[in-house]
C-alpha cells in the first residue's frame, strides 16, 4: 500500500538538482530518520516534496551537514576526544604545513611548531601548580601566541578567560573577577591598561607579560617575563590530564551592560567550527584571512577552529584595517575572509582601488551583514559566496544561510522542525515577555510574524545543550520553561527574527531595540541600514527615547560626522523619500563618531541613557519640527518644554 507513494516520492526527488547518490540517500534518510509513516501521512510527503522542490537542495544540504556534525560529535565524545587531542591528529596529518601566519610580522608557524609552543605553555602551567579547573586570564591583541596559550593551557585542563583588549578600568576588573582567574597574562601593548587596575588586583593573582617591557615597567607591574620562560620550557607533550570539559570563557560584547563570561566546552568549539566548515563548503587548501579579535568566537572558533580541526592555514591580523584588507588578502593568497558587524560596510565606504578585484577570495563568512550592502559587496569586490550565519557563543540555536539567499541569516526546515528544534515565539511587544496559550505553553509565530528565537535544551545532546555563563544568575535569566511542551526548557536568544514561507530566517532586532511609535513597530536595524545607505555607509545608531506625555517612544538617530558638514534638512528630504512617517527619526544626534564594541557592533547604552538632553553632551541634537518641515537645534529651553509636555510631537 505504500509503494505508489514511495515511487512518487523518489521520482519527485529525481527532479532535484543533486547527484544520483544524493537522491537515493535523501529518499532513504528522510523516510527512515524523520520517523514519518508513509501509509498514513502521504499528504505530508506530497507537501514535503512541494516545499523541497521550492528550496532546491537546501533541505538536503542542511540535513546532511547536521547529520555529519552530529555523528562526528558523538564519535569524539565516545572516544573522549578534546580540542587538543583533535589538534594532535591534525598535526600528525601535515606537521610542516603553515598553520598560523601573523600578518603584522609575516611570521609563520607550522602545525608542529604550534604544537611544540603549546606544549611549552603546558609545562609552564604545571610548574605554576595549576590544575584542571583553574582559570588564567589572557589580555592581549590578536597574535598566534594567544592561540598557543589557551591551547597549551587546555592540554593540562586549565581554562583560559579571553579578555577583550579594549576593556579598561571597571569593565576590565569585572571580567577578571567574574572568571575567578588565578593569573593574568598580558601583552606589553596593554601595560598601561593593566597599570590602571594594578592596585585593585588581588595580591594572589600572579602576572606575566609577553612582548617588550623595560625592567622598571615589569617591576612596577609586579610581573614575570613569559617569553623567556616559554623559550626554556620543555616542548615534548605534557602528561595526560583529564579535562573537566570546559575549554575557555568568551565574554559577551556588553552592548546592554557589563560583559558576561560564556562557558565554551570542547564539544561546542568543535560544533561551531565544523558547522562553518561544512555549511559553507570550505576546503583543506583554503587560506583564511582572520582580521577579527581572537577574544571573540568568530575569530577564535569560526576562524582559528578551521586551523586546529581541519588543517586550514589561517592568517591572523592584529586589528581590522579597511584600507589594508584586500592588499593583505593578495599578499597571503587568501581564499576565504571573515567579517562581523559592520566590516563589509566599512569596506564599501573605502575609495575604489585596483586591489579590491585582484584577490582570490571566493567566500566571505560571518554574521551581521546588512541586506542593504549584501549585493553591493559581492558585485564590487567580486566575492562569489556569502556565508552568513546567526549565532552567539553560548547559544544552542545557531543557523546558517547555506545557499546564499540574499538577506537571510539562516534556514530551518518548516517540514521537519523537530530535526533541529528551534522556534520563533510570539512576545509581548512592550515587555518582550513570551506570550502563552491557555495550557501555559508558548505560542509559535506564523511565517512573516517576527518573534523571539529560542532553542530547546537537551543537556545530553551536544547540539542542544546550554552551558551558560560563569554567573549562575545570568544563566537562569536565559532559560524559559514549559516552552514546546510541559516541563521542558529552552534557551532565549534575546533576538527577534522572522521566517518566510520556505523557512529562511531574517534578523530583525535585538529584543528591546524594536520600539513602537504612532501605533507601528519600528525596527532599529532596518532604519539604521536605510539611513547608513543614504549617508554613504556612515555609522548610525537608532533607538527609541521616552518623551513625557507621549505614547510609545520617539525615534532618535545618532549619526557619525567627522567632517562637521552634516546638513540636517537636505538629509530630511532623503529620509522622507526612503522611510514611512512613523520610522523617520524625531531626534538627531550628530557626533564625531558612534560608539562600537570591539566586534563592530553599535553601542547604544550610553546614547539611550543620555537621550535628547543637550546638557549631557557637547554633540548637537536636533528635533524634527513636522509643522515647519525641518530639523531644529534642541536648546536647554526647548528640552525643558519637552519635559513639561508643552510641545506636541
Amino acid at each position: 500500500s505504500t509503494k505508489p507513494v514511495c515511487n512518487r516520492f523518489f521520482h519527485e526527488t529525481l527532479k532535484l538538482n543533486i547527484g544520483m547518490q544524493s537522491k537515493w540517500t535523501l529518499s532513504i534518510f528522510l523516510m527512515h530518520v524523520t520517523g514519518l509513516v508513509v501509509n498514513s501521512l502521504s499528504m505530508q510527503f506530497i507537501q514535503f516534496i512541494i516545499t523541497l522542490s521550492s528550496c532546491r537542495n537546501v533541505h538536503f544540504v542542511g540535513l546532511y551537514v547536521l547529520l555529519k556534525v552530529k555523528l562526528a560529535l558523538w564519535h569524539h565524545i565516545r572516544n573522549r576526544n578534546t580540542i587538543p587531542s583533535i589538534f594532535a591528529q591534525t598535526v600528525a596529518r601535515h606537521p610542516d604545513k603553515p598553520a598560523l601566519v601573523y600578518e603584522a610580522t609575516g611570521e609563520t608557524w607550522t602545525f608542529s611548531q604550534l604544537d611544540q609552543i603549546s606544549n611549552a605553555v603546558s609545562h609552564w602551567a604545571l610548574s605554576q601548580g595549576w590544575t584542571a579547573g583553574d582559570v588564567v586570564a589572557l589580555f592581549m591583541e590578536s597574535r598566534p601566541l594567544q592561540v598557543a596559550l589557551w591551547l597549551g593551557l587546555a592540554k593540562v585542563g586549565v581554562e583560559a578567560a579571553l579578555i577583550n583588549f579594549n576593556l579598561r578600568r571597571d569593565s576590565l576588573l569585572h571580567c577578571l573577577g567574574v572568571s575567578a582567574s588565578r593569573a593574568l597574562v598580558f601583552g606589553a601593548e596593554l601595560a598601561d591598561a593593566v597599570s590602571e587596575v594594578s592596585s585593585s588586583l588581588s595580591e594572589s593573582m600572579v602576572r606575566f607579560s609577553t612582548g617588550d617591557l623595560r625592567p622598571d615597567q615589569m617591576a612596577a607591574l609586579n610581573c614575570h617575563p613569559l617569553d623567556s620562560i616559554l623559550a626554556s620550557a620543555p616542548r615534548n607533550p605534557p602528561p595526560c590530564v583529564m579535562s573537566k570539559d570546559r575549554l575557555f570563557y568568551i565574554y559577551t560584547s556588553g552592548t546592554t551592560g557589563l560583559p558576561k563570561a560564556a562557558i565554551v566546552v570542547h564539544s561546542r568549539y568543535y560544533r561551531i567550527a565544523a558547522f562553518g566548515y561544512h555549511s559553507f563548503r570550505m576546503r583543506p587548501d583554503d587560506i583564511i584571512y582572520d582580521c577579527l579579535p581572537l577574544y571573540h568566537s568568530a575569530g577564535n572558533i569560526m576562524g582559528v577552529g578551521q586551523c586546529l580541526i581541519h588543517g586550514i592555514t589561517v592568517v591572523v591580523k592584529k586589528k581590522f584595517s579597511a584600507s589594508r584588507f584586500w592588499e593583505d588578502c593578495i599578499k597571503h593568497n587568501c581564499t576565504v575572509v571573515q567579517y562581523i558587524g559592520e566590516i563589509c560596510r566599512y569596506l564599501l565606504s573605502q575609495p575604489v582601488r585596483p586591489s579590491e578585484r585582484q584577490h582570490r577570495v571566493r567566500l566571505a563568512v560571518g554574521n551581521g551583514l546588512r541586506p542593504s550592502v549584501w549585493e553591493a559587496f559581492m558585485e564590487r569586490f567580486g566575492v562569489k559566496q556569502i556565508g552568513e550565519f546567526y549565532g552567539a557563543t553560548e547559544c544552542n540555536c545557531s543557523i546558517a544561510n547555506m545557499d546564499g539567499k540574499v538577506g537571510a541569516c539562516g534556514f530551518n526546515s518548516r517540514i521537519l522542525p523537530n530535526v533541529y528544534p528551534i522556534r520563533l515565539l510570539k512576545v509581548n511587544e512592550e515587555t518582550m515577555e513570551l506570550v502563552r496559550d491557555k495550557q501555559g505553553l508558548c505560542v509559535p509565530c506564523r511565517p512573516g510574524e517576527p518573534g523571539l528565537l529560542v532553542g530547546r535544551i537537551n543537556q545530553e545532546d551536544p547540539l542542544r545543550r546550554f552551558d551558560g555563563y560563569a554567573s549562575q544568575d545570568a544563566t537562569r535569566k536565559k532559560i524559559a520553561y514549559n516552552v514546546f511542551k510541559k516541563n521542558d526548557s529552552a534557551y532565549l536568544s534575546g533576538d527577534v527574527l522572522v521566517m518566510d514561507e520556505l523557512g529562511y530566517m531574517y534578523f530583525r532586532d535585538r529584543s528591546g531595540d524594536t520600539f513602537r511609535w504612532k501605533g507601528e513597530n519600528v525596527s532599529t536595524t532596518e532604519v539604521e541600514g536605510t539611513l547608513s545607505s543614504l549617508l554613504g555607509q556612515t555609522d548610525v545608531a537608532v533607538f527609541g527615547v521616552n518623551v513625557p506625555g507621549v505614547e510609545g517612544k520617539a525615534g532618535m538617530a545618532a549619526i557619525a560626522d567627522s567632517t562637521g558638514n552634516f546638513n540636517c534638512n537636505s538629509f530630511l528630504k532623503e529620509v522622507q523619500q526612503a522611510l514611512p512617517p512613523y520610522a523617520r527619526p524625531i531626534f538627531l544626534r550628530i557626533s564625531p563618531c558612534v560608539d562600537t564594541t570591539g566586534t563592530f557592533k553599535i553601542q547604544k547604552t550610553r546614547l539611550q541613557r543620555e537621550g535628547y538632553d543637550p546638557r549631557l553632551t557637547t554633540d548637537q541634537i536636533y528635533f524634527l519640527n513636522s509643522r515647519a518641515g525641518r530639523y531644529e537645534l534642541v536648546t536647554e529651553e526647548l528640552y525643558n518644554a519637552f519635559e513639561k509636555g508643552s510641545i506636541s510631537l
